[in-house]
């Protein structure tokens, strides 16, 4: 398997970032645990160059990227109003460039799933981010990003998003949309952001408290028909963890242990299917989101490390038949 992370991706403003909902944070609890328990080896984790303006115009349109020079413009799409107080110099390094990077972070991981199989990125999944503005904390769509510069490689023709953050993948769906080559899929709760809801190719609706059986339930029924619908050459996983019970901005009633099992039902879905998979982390509010997380991708690592070739170092396993090896990347950098 691939892991791709960087400390990076943090917004470090002296604490203020503590005052908003998502806890930028948890990215660095992850790795760190992850680490710590002997699941990753640090030696083996690739770190992203930032996304590049060339590639976020794949998707985002150049007004948006000029307003991103616009301190109010960024503290609305973050729902960070202390941002405009930062000077621009200021905004950029601590708080854009997070982004850009964990954008790429995205990218790389889906250059990685097609050498390995399998690769995590572990931050991304920016799904509320549309072409003309960020929205709900999400700066970049960095997954239709990553798909477009595949297909502009020549890499893929055609990607499937699987969306099981609580909330709809909004941005995603308008990215994708009119677009036959990326099928969206989104299952989320129906009663909260964003309303109203954009169209996905498929939108699965959840009552309030719903709970692991159900969930489960109804994930195993709608995940056969997506790979018959989309017949992708690549998998996105946005494996949001707000479906957790007690989360503060929704209300379903999932467990860590039945959201553990969800991801692990996709992984192990697209690895039967051999269609490589990028698994992105999207929100999470509770206090004990990161954990929920550290324990969903500590219990990937345990299954497929072994059985997958260590293909994040050296030159690339032999291509599924059909299939054209990719040029090696040489510009990879370690984590500290």
């Amino acid at each position: 398997m691939a892991v791709v992370y960087s400390p990076g991706y943090e917004i470090r403003l002296g604490g203020l970032e503590r005052l908003h909902a998502f806890d930028i944070h948890k990215y660095s609890r992850i790795y760190g645990a992850l680490v710590k328990a002997g699941s990753l080896d640090r030696k083996k984790v690739l770190a992203p160059v930032p996304v590049t303006d060339e590639q976020v115009l794949l998707v985002h349109s150049p007004e948006f990227l000029a307003s991103l020079k616009d301190k109010r413009a960024v503290a609305r799409y973050l729902e960070a109003g202390v941002l405009r107080l930062l000077p621009e110099s200021l905004l950029e390094r601590k708080v854009i460039n997070p982004f850009r990077r964990a954008t790429g972070g995205t990218v790389l991981a889906a250059r990685q799933a097609l050498r390995c199989g399998i690769a995590i990125n572990i931050g991304g999944g920016y799904h509320h981010a549309k072409p003309h503005a960020g929205e709900g904390f999400c700066l970049f769509a960095d997954m239709p990003i990553a798909i477009r510069v595949l297909q502009r490689e020549k890499s893929i023709k055609r990607a499937l998003v699987i969306d099981l953050d609580v909330h709809q993948g909004n941005g995603t769906a308008v990215c994708d949309n009119g677009d036959d080559s990326i099928y969206t899929f989104s299952m989320h709760q129906g009663n909260i952001y964003p309303i109203p809801k954009e169209a996905s190719d498929r939108d699965v609706e959840l009552a309030p408290g719903t709970g692991d059986r159900e969930y489960l339930a109804l994930l195993g029924d709608e995940l056969p028909a997506l790979f018959d619908l989309a017949s992708p050459d690549i998998v996105f996983l946005q494996a949001g963890c707000d479906t957790l019970k007690g989360d503060p901005l929704a209300s379903l009633a999932m467990t860590e242990e039945g959201i553990v099992t969800r991801d692990s039902m996709v992984i192990d879905a697209c690895v039967k299917r051999n269609i490589p998979v990028v698994m992105t982390l999207g929100g999470g509010y509770s206090r004990d989101a990161w954990h929920v997380q550290y324990a969903s991708i500590a219990a990937i690592l345990a299954k497929y490390r072994q059985a997958t070739p260590e293909c994040a170092e050296g030159s690339p396993p032999p291509p599924p038949p059909g299939k054209t090896r990719l040029p090696e990347q040489k510009y990879w950098k370690k984590v500290p």
